[in-house]
């Protein structure tokens, strides 16, 4: 008995670090994409720091609700002039975004519906079409665009506190990956930015459903500052 426990604590370790490995490699291939995009000419890179509020929202009764909670996100960007006169132009982040909220299970074998809160931290990759115009010295851009999502790790709390495995489909869980729309609007003299953007989630976060159970989508709205280091 000790030797199989033994052996599925080794499996279960196994597993972590092969998710760990797996998440490093993927934010090492998307930061040489960016790299090699910024040593490009005309291409301006950026960073950006903000305050997000994050939900999962669900439909109930008929009924949208929603629980959230608030978290942070960090970003390099960039920034490609898709036209001479640069009113548009392309701008992919790679984001680390700590993020999270609440929903509602069915009810048990207990009569019990029980509410469940999450937090987890992932890698975000939102790719947006800007247009930009100018009134004084004060850059304007209206901004779009898809939003993918890699969740690396959190936690869940409903009757106790657990890790999330993201994925796991015989438990209580989310989808390690999910994308959304981003939309948002942003200004910016002279390198410093101000920036309020929205991720809306266009997939189901639940890895799986009981009957009666419905769908669980993310939306992210986060305040930043940020600068480009424009040439």
């Amino acid at each position: 008995m000790v030797y199989s426990v033994d052996i599925l604590s080794t499996f279960a370790s196994v597993n972590d670090e092969a998710r760990a490995m797996k998440g490093g490699r993927i934010a090492w291939v998307l930061a040489m994409m960016l790299l090699g995009l910024s040593l490009k000419a005309q291409v301006s890179y950026g960073l950006r720091v903000g305050i997000a509020h994050s939900a999962l929202i669900q439909k109930v009764e008929e009924r949208y609700k929603s629980g959230g909670r608030f978290g942070f996100s960090a970003a390099a960007m960039l920034d490609i002039p898709l036209t001479a006169n640069k009113k548009w132009s392309l701008r992919p982040e790679i984001a680390f975004v700590n993020q999270g909220g609440s929903y509602s299970s069915a009810m048990d074998e207990d009569g019990m519906n029980l509410r469940n809160s999450c937090w987890y931290n992932s890698l975000q990759v939102p790719v947006n079409l800007v247009y930009t115009f100018v009134f004084t010295d004060v850059h304007f851009s209206v901004l779009a665009g898809p939003a993918f999502d890699w969740s690396i790790f959190g936690k869940m709390e409903s009757r106790e506190i657990q890790d999330l495995q993201f994925g796991m489909t015989e438990e209580k869980d989310l989808k390690p990956c999910h994308m959304g729309l981003n939309v948002g609007l942003a200004l910016e003299r002279k390198g410093l930015m101000l920036s309020l953007h929205s991720m809306l989630g266009v997939i189901d976060r639940r890895a799986t459903k009981r009957a009666g159970e419905q769908g669980v989508y993310q939306n992210n709205v986060t305040l930043s500052v940020g600068y480009f280091f424009r040439r």
